[in-house]
């Protein structure tokens, strides 16, 4: 029997037949780009690898639901004898407990209960000591049939899920390391997005640690978006405008000032590198400036959409998350604060105060850094 791996995909199957195909195409040069070597077909609903596949790398391939190690049947092989000589050197000597899955694609003359019937007496009288257990069996053995070929695994290997890399575009992250940025932005890679991540180096109230940090995250999402660099954009318009607003007694606006101008930044990176959006961490009443009420007035600042995945997770399922996707340890990893945050920082701002602050502010005659 020939060994190859089965990759199965769900919400491409729903799509139009010509959207199912293009973003069919999508996957597979996904799959292509972290491994050159295979060789890859595609049929209505699964894709067949044949090659050194790395299971972990497979993992990250967003599209992927799950996967498995086949062995395809040859022709003039009796489906019973695969199945004993498969079952034989899977396990099923040994097991107290074995089960049969059977799934059939294509007109037979058969069901796919009958096929199991049949099979479950083939397995029995070959193997007579393992019971039924169709719950959780020490063996459980998947027979796939697909017209009038035959294919036998023993293992479903969970993938990333969600939509092909790049067939929804691209949207620019604003990325500061912590736990939340890379968690939206990784929710919105599964999503179909490629990201162009920045972190915008505040000069004088971050130092190279939380850059450093920033970058050991990307590194992690890495993983799912092959080659995702963090653009690092330098900006000293805060310094100026701290010590406006400290001068107007009206340093508790530090934060939304900041949170502006960075939104500002990412869209002119997102102008430049054709995004159709800005995503970050941002979760209602978190912190000081993600009230509903400091939301609006942030939300002003961009003329494109700004995506919050996160909107309605608490701290606990950010966390649980960043776990899972493997940037939590790096997110939490030792790293200064920002020193520019306020000891009494506004929750209410109010968009027409702020317009007005900024006109007579000398900072927002500052231009955006190239």
């Amino acid at each position: 029997m020939t060994t190859q791996w089965l990759v199965r995909y769900s919400e491409i199957f729903l799509k139009s037949d010509p959207v199912r195909r293009r973003w069919e195409q999508v996957l597979m040069n996904n799959i292509r780009q972290v491994m050159p070597d295979l060789k890859i077909k595609s049929e209505r609903g699964r894709i067949w690898l044949t090659g050194d596949v790395d299971p972990e790398k497979l993992r990250h391939v967003f599209g992927i639901v799950s996967f498995s190690e086949v062995e395809h049947v040859p022709h003039g092989v009796p489906l019973e004898t695969a199945l004993i000589e498969y079952g034989r050197a899977h396990g099923l000597p040994a097991a107290k407990t074995f089960a049969l899955k059977i799934k059939r694609v294509g007109k037979h003359s058969f069901s796919s209960n009958d096929k199991a019937i049949e099979l479950g007496d083939v397995v029995r009288k070959a193997f007579p000591h393992p019971k039924v257990n169709l719950a959780t069996p020490d063996v459980e053995i998947h027979v796939e049939i697909r017209q009038d070929e035959c294919y036998l695994y023993d293992t479903v290997i969970k993938g990333a899920g969600g939509l092909p890399l790049g067939v929804e575009g691209t949207l620019v992250a604003l990325v500061s390391g912590g736990i939340d940025s890379p968690v939206a932005a990784w929710m919105m890679m599964k999503r179909g997005c490629k990201i162009v991540p920045i972190f915008v180096a505040l000069d004088t109230f971050l130092d190279e640690t939380v850059l450093a940090r920033a970058e050991r995250v990307v590194g992690v999402l890495r993983k799912y978006q092959p080659g995702i660099q963090l653009r690092v954009v330098h900006d000293s318009y805060l310094a100026v405008a701290k010590k406006e607003l400290s001068r107007n007694h009206q340093e508790k606006y530090t934060c939304i000032f900041c949170k502006r101008r960075m939104y500002r930044i990412a869209e002119n990176v997102a102008a430049e590198v054709g995004a159709k959006g800005i995503v970050n961490g941002e979760s209602l009443g978190q912190v000081a400036s993600q009230t509903l009420d400091n939301l609006v007035v942030l939300s002003d600042a961009a003329t494109i959409p700004v995506y919050r995945p996160l909107i309605g997770f608490d701290k606990a399922d950010a966390i649980v998350l960043a776990r899972e996707i493997g940037t939590f340890d790096e997110s939490t990893s030792q790293a200064t604060g920002c020193k520019a945050v306020p000891k009494g920082p506004s929750t209410k701002a109010q968009l027409a105060e702020i317009f007005e602050m900024e006109r007579n502010m000398e900072a927002t005659k500052m231009p955006l850094p190239g």
